[in-house]
């Protein structure tokens, strides 16, 4: 391969996470992004009826039984001559640590708002994250297909409560009952769109210019007149859409629609792999490495134990950075210094796994290890790349944990052993209990229910745990 084509396909990636506060519609926009990127031909829902799909990013049963996003999921597809690595983050604080890590192997984010519940709790948080890594951030006004706030208010809150300019690429026709489709702004574009059962085929849609005389037709005067006073007060501001200042996250890209009901995910999905941020420069010391750099480097942003519980292996998530990733390549153990063959690299799409010969900067490799990486451990073919990228986080929550009775106790320090090389739980001693138990810190609660879980489900064990003193 020419170094020409080299840097055409790192230009082909795009690498971002979905961030949202809970309940925001962001694994519901995650499997439509899926939908109609055509890595899945029918979208499923987390709250969908016994009768249909489970979403594809939430593969673990936990995920599905609760409807919430426990881990992060990696899913990697082609789409518009691009290669998508795209990660679904959980939005529950007490998985945050989590969310936060993969918040580093990413060069752009998608920023979930309700839009009737406007700017929460959790999105503030996440926003300051993204904003102190300088990643550009994309935001999708979610849900007008109830009812929502003003949305010339949601611009407003979204500018004064973060402090970012907010550039709306495409408007809203309606909301709630009345939400008919979006204009773009860009290409002044209306689409119009029909609703499908439970939104899990593309939604069909009409594409109007905005002074079609078959518009006032079909659309309400009541609706019609009030959208079409908001449009023109858009276009009397004289703002440009400014890439640039997108890339330096100086304003945000404003798309409203409907995960659910599929309307408006088209257009973001099209913008996105347009003007989303192509693999960027990581920092080794003080030291910018671009991702033009021939050697290669990577590191470790994430370890899953018992994805496939019928393999017993883990799988260390890297991060492409530098250089060329091929199969069997060579590299120091970050640990020992030895050297270390990097085999069995996998492709991902959830749970779903298929052998990769050769990746590049941006993308993420699954490497099936029964050694794990550390957290945070740089892997290079040279030895003077170094990345620092991963936060440290103190535990907030305290839990006892043992196996009941005496049967499997070497199966049930396997198994904690690795959740905890997971990096999102800590085991510390205690002088007060046995050899049995464990104590366990996390940044939240509900972790400790998830490594309840994965040791019965994935070890087949009984295990059972006491809370301890919260730090406050």
């Amino acid at each position: 391969m020419t170094e020409a084509q080299r840097k055409q396909e790192i230009a082909r990636r795009r690498t971002f996470a979905i961030i949202s506060h809970p309940d925001a519609g962001k694994t519901t926009l995650t499997e439509k992004l899926l939908l109609y990127g055509g890595a899945i031909q029918l979208a499923g829902s987390v709250r969908a009826r016994r009768d249909s799909r489970a979403t594809t990013s939430d593969w673990m049963a936990l995920e599905k039984q609760r409807g919430i996003s426990v881990s992060s999921t990696l899913l990697q597809f082609d789409y518009g001559g691009c290669v998508i690595n795209l990660l679904d983050t959980p939005g529950h604080k007490d998985f945050s640590e989590d969310t936060y890590r993969v918040l580093t192997a990413v060069d752009s984010v998608i920023m979930v708002i309700d839009a009737a519940k406007g700017i929460e709790e959790r999105t503030r948080k996440l926003f300051e994250i993204c904003r102190l890594r300088g990643i550009p951030i994309f935001t999708f006004m979610n849900k007008m297909d109830r009812p929502a706030l003003n949305s010339l208010a949601l611009l407003d809150e979204l500018e004064r409560v973060l402090g970012i300019g907010a550039f709306p690429v495409t408007w809203p026709l309606g909301s709630g009952e009345d939400f008919r489709g979006v204009y773009d702004r860009l290409r002044h574009e209306l689409h119009l769109f029909e609703r499908t059962a439970r939104g899990q085929h593309r939604a069909p849609n009409q594409v109007r210019g905005i002074d079609d005389e078959s518009i006032r037709k079909q659309i309400p005067e009541r609706i019609y007149a009030p959208w079409r006073e908001e449009v023109e007060i858009l276009t009397g501001a004289g703002e440009t859409f400014d890439v640039a200042a997108v890339m330096a996250g100086q304003i945000t890209p404003v798309f409203f629609g409907s995960g659910i009901t599929n309307f408006g995910v088209q257009l973001l999905l099209d913008y996105f792999v347009r003007y989303g941020a192509t693999p960027q420069p990581r920092i080794s010391g003080d030291t910018p490495i671009p991702p033009e750099h021939p050697d290669f480097s990577g590191f470790v942003f994430k370890v899953q134990a018992n994805m496939n519980p019928r393999h017993r292996d883990r799988l260390t998530f890297v991060r492409v950075c530098s250089g060329t990733f091929v199969k069997d390549m060579i590299v120091n153990d970050p640990v020992s210094g030895d050297p270390v063959r990097l085999s069995y690299p996998q492709k991902l799409f959830a749970q779903e796994r298929e052998s990769v010969e050769i990746a590049f900067p941006g993308d993420i490799v699954g490497l099936v290890t029964h050694k794990a990486f550390p957290i945070g451990a740089t892997l290079t073919s040279n030895p003077s790349i170094r990345y620092d990228e991963i936060p440290r986080f103190s535990p907030e929550a305290f839990a006892y944990i043992r196996n009941s009775g005496t049967a499997k106790y070497k199966q049930f320090r396997e198994g904690l052993d690795q959740l905890l090389q997971e990096g999102v739980i800590q085991s510390f001693s205690s002088l007060d209990a046995g050899r049995a138990t464990t104590l366990l810190g996390a940044v939240g609660q509900l972790q400790f229910d998830v490594v309840m879980y994965r040791l019965h489900w994935c070890a087949g064990l009984a295990p059972a745990w006491t809370g301890a003193r919260s730090r406050t």
